[in-house]
Parts: C-alpha cells; sequence; structure tokens
C-alpha cells in the first residue's frame, strides 16, 4: 500500500525499493516485491498481483500434506510458514528448539491447539535435531547453493545430516532470489557484522535433503535455486 502511493514517481519507486531492501537484507519476500515491481511495465497492477499472489501462497498447504502421521518434528525459533502448517496437525510432536526467546511462545500457540510440543534450550539444540523424525527449517532467502535461516538451523540441520535425518527447507513464496540478487544478499550479511551476532546464517544446499516450496515437496536443494523474480539492477547498488 505504501509503494502504491508513488504511482507515476519512478524515481521515488526506485529508492524506496533501496530503502527497503537495506534495511531489511536477509528479507527473500521483500527482495522479491522490490524486483517485481522495478521491472514491472505497470508497477501499481503488479503490486495488487503480488498481494494476491502472498495471500494465496500454498506453500504451507503442501508442508502440511507431505507430513507423515505420528511423526517428531524439530523447529528452531518461530518459523511462520511452518508453524502456520503444524498448528493444524494435531498428529505431530513438535519440538521447538528456543531462539530469540520465540521457541516458547510458538510451544504456547501449539498446545492453544492440542498440538503436543516440548520448548528445547538452546543448549540441547543437537540433542533435539537428532532425536526427531524430521528437521524442518524455513528460508528467509535462498539462492542456488543454499539458504539463509534463523540462527542455530544450520547447526541442526549439520546434526541431522550426521544422524542421516531429513531436513526439509520450507521456502514460501518469493524466498527465491537469482544469481545477482542472492550474491548481494549474501555479501550485505557478511558486511553487518560478525557471524555469530547475526539473527540469520547460511544453511548449505549439502545439508537440505528436501525443499518444500510453492510447487510442494521436492527432493533435493535444487529447487532453490528456481529464481521467482528476474535481476532488478536498480537493488545491487548500495
Amino acid at each position: 500500500m505504501a509503494l502504491r502511493g508513488l504511482r507515476g514517481d519512478h524515481a521515488g519507486l526506485v529508492t524506496s525499493c533501496l530503502r527497503i531492501v537495506e534495511r531489511h537484507p536477509t528479507s527473500g519476500s521483500l527482495w522479491w516485491l522490490a524486483a517485481r515491481v522495478l521491472t514491472a511495465t505497470d508497477p501499481n497492477a503488479e503490486l495488487t498481483q503480488l498481494a494476491h499472489q502472498t495471500d494465496a501462497d500454498p506453500t504451507g498447504d503442501h508442508l502440511y500434506d507431505s507430513l507423515g502421521e505420528d511423526v517428531t518434528v524439530c523447529v528452531i525459533g518461530w518459523p511462520d510458514v511452518v508453524a502456520d502448517a503444524l498448528v493444524r496437525r494435531g498428529d505431530i510432536a513438535v519440538l521447538a528448539v528456543d531462539v530469540h526467546g520465540e521457541g516458547s511462545g510458538l510451544v504456547n500457540r501449539l498446545h492453544r491447539s492440542d498440538v503436543e510440543a516440548e520448548c528445547i534450550p538452546l543448549s540441547g539444540l543437537g540433542a533435539a535435531a537428532g532425536a526427531c523424525d524430521v528437521v524442518l527449517l524455513e528460508a528467509s532467502v535462498a539462492g542456488m547453493d543454499g539458504a539463509l535461516a534463523v540462527t542455530g538451523s544450520r547447526a541442526a540441520a549439520a546434526v541431522a545430516y550426521c544422524a542421516e535425518i531429513p531436513v526439509w527447507m520450507v521456502a514460501g513464496l518469493g524466498r527465491r532470489l537469482p544469481g545477482p540478487m542472492w550474491s548481494a544478499v549474501l555479501g550485505r550479511l557478511e558486511s553487518a557484522g560478525s557471524p555469530w551476532d547475526l539473527d540469520d546464517e547460511f544453511v548449505p544446499a549439502g545439508m537440505i535433503s528436501h525443499v518444500v516450496g510453492p510447487s510442494g515437496l521436492t527432493l533435493g536443494a535444487g529447487d532453490l535455486g528456481r529464481a521467482e523474480c528476474p535481476v532488478a539492477p536498480e537493488l545491487l547498488r548500495t
């Protein structure tokens, strides 16, 4: 709605989109939004279409359908798309690792929906990842060689990989970027500070066994490289 107010002001639209991605450098959906708008012949019509597509994102439904019955899943923090799917499943046990103080809130939300869930302290991340049937991670942004997810995701993925436990990367609509924009995201992340002080971290594609996205569940991490928007050169400036 804010961007619609800039209809006819292309320079203002470019500046606004640049500010959006600079303030939220690891939000793939905002990069996707900005790129789609800046490369559209009619930005206002494109914004309307993007709003409809976001509301209709089927990723959560695919995750809901793909999980087996009576499985135990491990999640990190409070992943939005994953949580929406788990709330609707009453036959799944959830081990929620308390990262950034979000795990306890997710557990309370799941309990209100009669979903079996346990809050795991950060010190128990490795044990939780090794004791579940599936590790569910959620990508904030993704590219051909991996994805960014909340801190703790890489450690959970590494434990699961060594224990031969499936690692599913849930990449909702708009999270997968083309190569140049993905490289720009990684570059900004590297310059943002020490890796151990950041809210997101890189999870290599080699640790990911499956990807859940708008097209459903796919084997391997190859689907992360399927960009959902064109390259917007304006966004590569700083």
